[in-house]
């Protein structure tokens, strides 16, 4: 099929834009979190919170069961949102457990008890292998409650895209409609204004989290807040485009751009530019070859960060 045939198609060039609009509000989100996130050594952390909503997805798939038993009779839209709302609610919590359980700085420690928590990789560890299993089982359990009647209704199963297990792994970018467009502009708006409101005291956390203490920068605080932008970014990029694609737009842009510059400003701006460059180009290959766009875009943006390691090694 050539790119005329393409435009020609009815819809085509609807769901393309939807798809870059919505693409571009998630991709510019990460690709300013992914700085932080690559300066700060939090690379596991996107996979962990990812990787955790699967136990957020058992939850809904339950609850979904029971709505009907409940006397709650929701639509299908309702549903949905009903279950997003549970997933982040989870990926929040567990963000929470994962910065509460690595908390270093010593409260403990502090009043001589010697508690400085675990490492950050094995908190994050914990929090993925305890939530997919979590996640598995409920699934598990609520086919058995649909198949034997036990919710009932339209609700059995907590329907709709959470129990596409292809969906969460890749994404389904192409998919999107005008609410999942608005979600996903409100939601990096959001993240964004957080991101620049208190980018002060994040960055000096960031950079130097040992000095920031005596500089009145509150590090707890800072690192809750961290965590949870990065989970309500995660669960976002993750409805939109999956979990593979969320993990990858929160290491492969800033880790591109750190290659290229040392400049926090150019940094960021070079960060946005391969997501989005990323992300165009990962479209035009999906449509092309007839392949699943979320592979498509992080196969694109790993090239890009294989040359520009190979730029910086050139000019080493």
């Amino acid at each position: 099929m050539t790119w005329r045939d393409l435009i020609d198609t009815p819809g085509f060039l609807d769901m393309y834009l939807r798809a870059l609009l919505a693409g571009g509000a998630v991709v510019t989100m990460c690709a300013v979190l992914s700085v932080l996130v690559v300066v700060k050594k939090l690379g596991f952390v996107g996979q962990g919170v990812s990787h955790s909503a699967f136990g957020g997805i058992g939850v809904a798939a339950v609850i979904g069961v029971l709505l009907p038993s409940w006397g709650l009779d929701l639509t299908g839209k309702q549903t949905e949102l009903l279950q997003m709302a549970i997933i982040i609610g989870f990926c929040i919590a567990a963000a929470l457990g994962m910065a509460a359980a690595s908390d270093r700085s010593g409260g403990d420690k502090a009043r001589g008890r010697g508690d400085e928590g675990v490492p950050a990789d094995t908190a994050i560890g914990l929090f993925l292998v305890a939530s997919m299993a979590l996640g598995a089982v409920l699934m598990q359990v609520s086919r058995r409650m649909a198949s034997s009647g036990g919710g009932g209704g339209r609700g059995g199963g907590g329907g709709g895209r959470v129990q596409s297990w292809e969906s969460i792994l890749f994404g389904s970018i192409l998919t999107v409609d005008q609410r999942d467009v608005g979600i996903g502009c409100l939601i990096s708006a959001l993240v964004l204004g957080a991101v620049w409101w208190w980018r002060r005291p994040m960055l000096f956390w960031v950079f130097d989290e040992d000095s920031a203490p005596a500089f009145g920068v509150p590090v707890r605080a800072m690192r809750t807040l961290t965590m949870v932008l990065l989970a309500a970014a995660i669960v976002v990029a993750m409805r939109l485009a999956g979990v593979v694609l969320a993990t990858a737009l929160l290491v492969l842009p800033g880790a591109t751009a750190l290659k290229l510059s040392r400049r926090l400003t150019t940094t960021i701006a070079l960060s946005i530019a391969c997501g989005l460059i990323g992300l165009v180009l990962g479209l035009a290959v999906s449509f092309k070859l007839d392949w699943q766009p979320g592979p498509c875009i992080v196969l694109i943006l790993t090239s890009l960060f294989a040359v520009a390691m190979l730029r910086s090694r050139l000019h080493a």
